[in-house]
């Protein structure tokens, strides 16, 4: 039983303070793979800016199109200790390298699942907890193309609470999680089922008005 747990991976990008571990210098040989909060983020860039600079490449023009400012990474170990690195960008008419510090906290976000769901060898199972959260509503319609990209070949299972990125889903790809009776319920909707309603609302609507449910009664 455990081992079909085995390629799963839990995502968790909310920490985007002053002294979350993304905007810390890491290892320059920590790349093996993204981590969970994506503390090595600079590193397994780098990897990818190496080995796979196709795929670097469309991430940065990823984070270009919902940044505007954004020319591309810098990305090197650090002059003094060539053992660590760190996330360092620069800017367009720009000669200065800003670092991770100087990105908002939803750009900061952005580059973390563009790195995740663009990279070339992804998990099996990729489970994001909120990725919406920060993220402008024009990112948020970038990260579902990447989500759905992405499914073609790793299983992605995501939890949401935002409107925007439930109406770029069909009804199928949506299960609403209840508690009821003491005990969490799951309930998959269907095209079928909600045909009518489809008509005249959009999804995020019908949660809206607590047709789908998952809401408070």
């Amino acid at each position: 039983m455990i081992s079909q747990f085995i390629g799963f991976r839990l995502f968790h990008f909310h920490d985007t303070g002053f002294n979350s571990k993304v905007k810390q210098p890491c290892s320059t040989n920590d790349y093996a793979y993204l981590y969970e909060d994506g503390g090595n983020l600079a590193s397994f860039l780098y990897k990818l800016s190496i080995s796979f600079p196709k795929h670097f490449r469309i991430i940065e023009k990823v984070i270009e199109s919902i940044a505007p400012f954004f020319d591309r990474f810098y990305l090197k170990p650090d002059e003094i200790n060539p053992n660590q690195i760190f996330l360092r960008w620069l800017e367009k008419g720009a000669d200065q390298v800003f670092n991770a510090h100087n990105l908002s906290d939803g750009t900061l976000r952005m580059i973390l699942l563009s790195t995740l769901l663009l990279q070339p060898e992804k998990p099996d199972v990729i489970i994001i907890d909120e990725p919406e959260l920060g993220l402008h509503p024009f990112a948020i319609n970038k990260l579902a193309s990447m989500l759905k990209s992405a499914s073609k070949m790793s299983q992605i299972i995501i939890s949401t609470q935002s409107v925007n990125l439930v109406n770029e889903f069909h009804a199928n790809d949506i299960i609403v999680v209840e508690r009821e009776n003491d005990q969490t319920v799951l309930r998959r909707q269907s095209e079928d089922s909600l045909s009518d309603w489809l008509n005249d609302y959009s999804l995020g609507e019908l949660w809206q008005k607590n047709i789908l449910g998952g809401r408070p009664r």
